[in-house]
């Protein structure tokens, strides 16, 4: 299935985090918190602003991003968990 994102919403896939701390001790599924780390897989045109004109998106496909622990809507596409955010979501690009 191909999913093109409507207006200034972006998909996400999260970035899984380490598995173990620095002492070896792994920790469950169930204990882990959500990584707040993703890739960005795809990108909407951009929201329009009050004249109309459509404006472009400050992230594209590709870049590693962070947002709030609470953010987006999880989805499955193709098999995959999936965050759909609008990039105002998005705290930052990381380099």
């Amino acid at each position: 299935m191909q999913f093109r994102p409507l207006h200034d919403r972006v998909v996400v896939r999260r970035v899984d985090s380490e598995e173990k701390t620095k002492g070896g001790i792994i920790i469950p599924d169930t204990a882990k918190e959500k990584p707040q780390e993703g890739e960005v897989i795809a990108v909407g045109p951009g929201a329009r602003d009050e004249s109309g004109k459509v404006q472009a998106l400050d992230v594209k496909a590709g870049d590693r991003v962070l947002f709030g622990k609470w953010s987006g809507t999880e989805v499955k596409i193709d098999g995959e968990d999936l965050l759909i955010m609008k990039e105002s979501d998005i705290m930052g690009v990381v380099a």
